[in-house]
C-alpha cells in the first residue's frame, strides 16, 4: 500500500516493539465503532489516535469542501494545520485519494500526518493527526492507516443503517392508518405507543367501524412480534376486519371470519383480538375475544372493573370456537378495550397486572381522552417493553343520533 512521501523507521528492526505496539492497537481498534453513531465513531477515532501517536487528532469532514472545520478534536487544537492548508497542500502535491491512504506535509511547521477516512469509492473525510516535533514513522502511517480504516467501515454502516432506518420509518408511517369515525352517537378516543425508539407503528391496532342503525364496531387487536413485519400483517388484519364488518356480523362472527381469513395463509402472523359492538339505542355491548384481554368499564364514580367475556383461540389458528357476551353498557359508563403492552410487565403475573388496572380510579366526569391519559401515566406505559394500543368509548345520551331509531336488523 503506497503511504506517500517516504517515513523512516523500519518495524523489523524493533521486533519487541512493535509487537508491544500491535497489541496496544489491536486493543485500540476495538474501541472504534462500538455504536452505530457516525459523529460517536469520529470521537472514538480521534481518542484512539491520539493515544497512538501521542500528539493530537482530528477528522476533517467531506475533504473536498473548502473551510470544512475539523470535529472530533482531541489534544491541543493549537497543533493543528489550517483545515484549509491542509486540503490545498493535498491537491498541490497531487495526492491521489483512491491510491493512496497517506500523506505527511513536510513544509508544515510542525508534524502532520492525514490518512484518509474512506471504503472503496466512499469517501467520508481525513484523519490528521500532528505533533510537536517528533516526525512521524511508517509504523505510525501504518497505524492510523488501521484505525481509520476500521473507523471509515463502522461510518459506512452507520450511514447504511440510517439509510434503512430511514426507509423503514417512511413505510412504517404509510403502514399506519387511523381508526375510522363512529357514530356520532359514542364518544371516542384512541392512543397508540409503539415500543422502542426507533418504531412508529408495530402489529398493534385499534379500529372502529360504524353500523346500521347506530351501532358502532370497536377492536383492538395484536399481531405476535414487533417491528415491521408485524406492522405489515397489521394492516392485512384491520383490512379484513373492515371487508367483515360490512356484512354487520355479531362479533363472534367476525372473529371467525378472521380467523378463516388469515388461516388460509401460511405467513399470517398469528393475533388476538378483541371485537366490541356498541348499541347506545338499548344500551348494550356484545364482545367476543380471539385469545384476548378482556376489556374495562369505569363506571358513574370512576371505578375500574374487567367485563367477562368468552376467550376463543388466537387469530390464524383456524380453531374458530368464538363467542359473544352481551352486557349492558350505560351512558355514565365507559369501556375501554387495550393490548397486553398496557399491563404486562416482566416477571409480573398478568392476574397482579390486570389488578393494577382495575385500582386505578378516575375523575366520576372524565371524558374518553382523560380516561386514556390517566391510563397510561398510571401504569407507565411510556417505559412498556411492548406495543400499547388503547380505545375509550362512552355512548352518548339516547335520541342524540337520529340513526339509533328504527328497527335492530343484522340482529345475531
Amino acid at each position: 500500500m503506497s503511504t506517500g512521501s517516504a517515513l523512516p523507521g523500519d518495524p523489523s528492526e524493533h521486533h519487541e516493539v512493535v509487537v508491544s505496539r500491535l497489541s496496544a492497537l489491536r486493543r485500540a481498534s476495538a474501541r472504534i465503532g462500538t455504536t452505530l453513531d457516525e459523529a460517536t465513531t469520529y470521537g472514538e477515532l480521534t481518542r484512539e489516535a491520539a493515544l497512538q501517536m501521542d500528539g493530537t487528532a482530528a477528522v476533517l469532514r467531506g475533504e473536498d469542501a473548502p473551510g470544512a472545520p475539523y470535529t472530533a478534536v482531541r489534544g491541543d487544537p493549537a497543533l493543528l494545520p489550517d483545515a484549509g492548508w491542509v486540503l490545498a497542500t493535498a491537491r498541490e502535491k497531487a495526492l491521489s485519494w483512491e491510491a493512496g491512504h497517506v500523506t505527511s506535509l513536510p513544509r508544515s511547521a510542525r508534524p502532520v500526518l492525514c490518512v484518509r477516512l474512506a471504503t472503496g469509492s466512499d469517501s467520508y473525510g481525513v484523519l490528521v493527526c500532528a505533533r510537536g516535533a517528533v516526525p512521524f514513522t511508517r509504523l505510525d502511517a501504518e497505524v492510523c492507516i488501521l484505525l481509520a480504516d476500521r473507523a471509515a467501515s463502522h461510518v459506512r454502516q452507520a450511514r447504511e443503517h440510517q439509510r434503512v432506518s430511514g426507509l423503514v420509518g417512511k413505510l412504517q408511517s404509510a403502514l399506519r392508518v387511523e381508526p375510522g369515525r363512529p357514530h356520532p352517537n359514542l364518544d371516542v378516543a384512541t392512543r397508540y405507543l409503539p415500543a422502542g425508539q426507533s418504531a412508529t407503528v408495530g402489529g398493534d391496532w385499534c379500529e372502529t367501524v360504524r353500523l346500521h342503525f347506530g351501532r358502532t364496531l370497536l377492536v383492538v387487536g395484536d399481531v405476535m412480534g414487533h417491528g415491521l413485519e408485524a406492522a405489515v400483517d397489521m394492516t392485512a388484519y384491520r383490512s379484513a376486519l373492515r371487508y367483515t364488518a360490512s356484512a354487520d356480523l355479531p362479533p363472534h362472527r367476525v372473529l371467525r371470519q378472521l380467523d378463516e381469513i388469515a388461516s388460509s395463509e401460511p405467513d399470517r402472523r398469528p393475533a388476538t383480538c378483541l371485537v366490541a359492538r356498541v348499541d347506545p339505542a338499548r344500551e348494550q355491548v356484545a364482545v367476543a375475544s380471539a385469545g384476548h384481554l378482556p376489556p374495562v368499564v369505569i363506571d358513574a364514580q370512576g371505578a375500574a372493573s374487567l367485563l367477562p367475556v368468552p376467550v376463543g383461540p388466537p387469530l390464524g389458528t383456524g380453531l374458530g370456537g368464538y363467542q359473544s357476551q352481551t352486557h349492558r353498557l350505560a351512558p355514565s359508563q365507559t369501556l375501554v378495550l387495550f393490548t397486553d403492552g398496557l399491563v404486562e410487565r416482566r416477571g409480573e403475573d398478568i392476574d397482579q397486572s390486570l389488578h393494577r388496572l382495575t385500582e386505578a380510579t378516575f375523575a366520576a366526569d372524565a371524558s374518553p381522552e382523560q380516561v386514556l391519559d390517566r391510563l397510561l401515566a398510571g401504569l407507565g406505559a411510556h417505559q412498556a417493553e411492548d406495543d400499547v394500543a388503547l380505545l375509550a368509548a362512552r355512548v352518548q345520551a339516547p335520541g342524540q343520533d337520529s340513526e339509533a331509531a328504527g328497527p335492530h336488523a343484522g340482529e345475531d
